[in-house]
């Protein structure tokens, strides 16, 4: 991508300066960001090139410009193409939620904003060798066709017809994926409960009132920096007052959340949806008990920033959990750049054979199979919904107990699948202390993954260029 301007001069040469729009990097990083504009810097090369030629006799022609930076981050550069790109699929996300649009100024903010903390990530994980290979993304590719019922071919069409490049969502769902993982690595992975803390959790919610209720949410956010100055609370103050005036003459609160929120939900309107006592904050918890359905509470401080709710309803204590639990045993044969997945079905496809003529299966996974229930015979024991990928659960409950399944390709390679049995269990004690392990993780997660990301942008030279033409 190139910015072109006309030379002055008789001929009008057309002198090119390149950007790599490829990785936004940009020569001498930030001694670069922090010199003039590009538009400025582009009207001084052409005056430097020609400076002893005449004044052309007619008008010179109007500069046009294809592209600019909107900002800099590091040694890298985010584009107006970037920043248009993005809020061209915000713009359609929210038409299809049948939000209302919030102010293009603030849209483009809150959207810039969030491609910053997105490019400093990307930037952290390329430093510190994390990737993300293209098989990889081809599988996670097939599974969101497969999750919205389509073939790979009609999610390309599909997404072409609505203005979005297959190419450039390939490399959004990579970068997704590759933050994903960071977060993994660098947050969620450090996190530990104990089971002290499950046992003192479950305590805590037995002797609250309402421990089972449920609530279904939406939420605004206005984040204040860390070590922020008095002058800097009360900015982000006004703006929270602002949006909670403007929730309150009337104005559609997915369409404030869109301008005014800095939650990663935002663009959804900043949707929650249903969430048990047990995995909200207690601030959320005391602000929410006394609304009803449609209620806004006031503004709460957290150490996050201020808050914003919106009750849309509230239910109370569910019955008890019955769930159809699978035992079940599988051989497994993993993928590398010595067996290609034709040579690990076909491994497969010879092992049915040899079971479908009264071979033992047991047997057959403790000398066949590449995973670690090798050595129960395959055995994974007792499976929940929930508890292991979608495509192997997909053919699984697709078995009645004894039957063995065709070769099944999952992440992990490809497996032989065979149910043992089923049963109808109660899960309540178990769900309640999944309950409370996973709402004691999420909340250690959410306030150590804001913490981290805080910490990596201020360690970041970022310059905003949006306010300039």
């Amino acid at each position: 991508m190139s910015d072109w301007i006309p030379a002055r001069g008789r001929k009008s040469r057309v002198l090119p300066i390149t950007i790599d729009a490829g990785r936004g990097r940009i020569p001498d990083g930030k001694a670069f960001a922090r010199g003039a504009p590009l538009a400025r810097l582009l009207v001084l090369a052409a005056a430097l090139a020609c400076p002893a030629l005449p004044a052309p006799a007619q008008k010179p022609r109007p500069v046009v410009v294809l592209d600019r930076i909107v900002a800099v981050v590091n040694d890298e550069i985010i584009t107006r193409l970037d920043l248009d790109q993005r809020l061209k699929f915000a713009v359609l996300q929210l038409k299809q939620q049948g939000t209302p649009l919030p102010p293009r100024v603030d849209l483009e903010k809150r959207l810039l904003d969030r491609l910053i903390s997105d490019r400093v990530q990307l930037q952290y994980a390329r430093e510190t060798a994390l990737r993300v290979d293209d098989v990889e993304l081809d599988r996670a590719i097939q599974r969101i066709a497969q999750d919205n019922k389509l073939t790979l071919q009609r999610l390309r069409e599909t997404l072409e017809r609505d203005g979005v490049p297959f190419v450039r969502f390939r490399e959004d769902i990579r970068n997704e994926i590759v933050m994903t993982r960071l977060r993994e690595r660098e947050v969620d992975n450090k996190i530990t409960v104990t089971e002290g803390e499950v046992e003192n959790f479950i305590k805590t919610q037995q002797a609250q009132e309402g421990r089972s209720d449920e609530y279904n949410l939406s939420h605004i956010l206005v984040t204040v920096p860390e070590n922020a100055t008095p002058e800097q609370i009360q900015v982000r103050s006004a703006r929270a007052e602002q949006a909670l005036a403007q929730i309150k003459s009337g104005v559609d609160f997915r369409q404030v959340a869109a301008t005014h929120s800095e939650a990663p939900d935002a663009l959804q309107g900043g949707v929650m949806g249903w969430r048990e006592t047990a995995k909200l904050p207690t601030l959320f918890v005391d602000a929410l008990k006394p609304l009803q359905s449609g209620e806004i509470s006031s503004i709460l401080r957290s150490a996050n920033g201020f808050h914003i709710l919106r009750l849309n309803e509230k239910r109370g204590s569910a019955a008890p959990v019955i769930v159809r639990q699978t035992r079940a045993r599988h051989i497994l044969i993993k993928t590398n750049e010595l067996v290609s997945e034709a040579e690990a079905r076909r491994r497969l496809v010879i092992l049915k054979e040899r079971l479908d003529n009264k071979a033992d299966f047991a047997e057959l996974a403790r000398l066949q199979s590449e995973d670690t229930s090798a050595a129960k015979g395959g055995d994974l024991g007792w499976l929940t919904p929930g508890g292991t990928v979608p495509e192997f659960e997909r053919a699984m409950d697709a078995l009645e107990p004894g039957q063995v399944s065709q070769p099944v390709k999952t992440p992990f390679g490809w497996h032989l699948i065979q149910v043992l049995e089923r049963r109808n269990e109660d899960m309540s004690k178990e769900r309640q202390q999944f309950s409370a392990r996973m709402a004691l993780r999420a909340r250690k997660s959410d306030e150590s993954y804001q913490e981290w990301l805080r910490q990596l942008r201020d360690k970041a030279y970022v310059e905003y260029r949006l306010e300039e033409r």
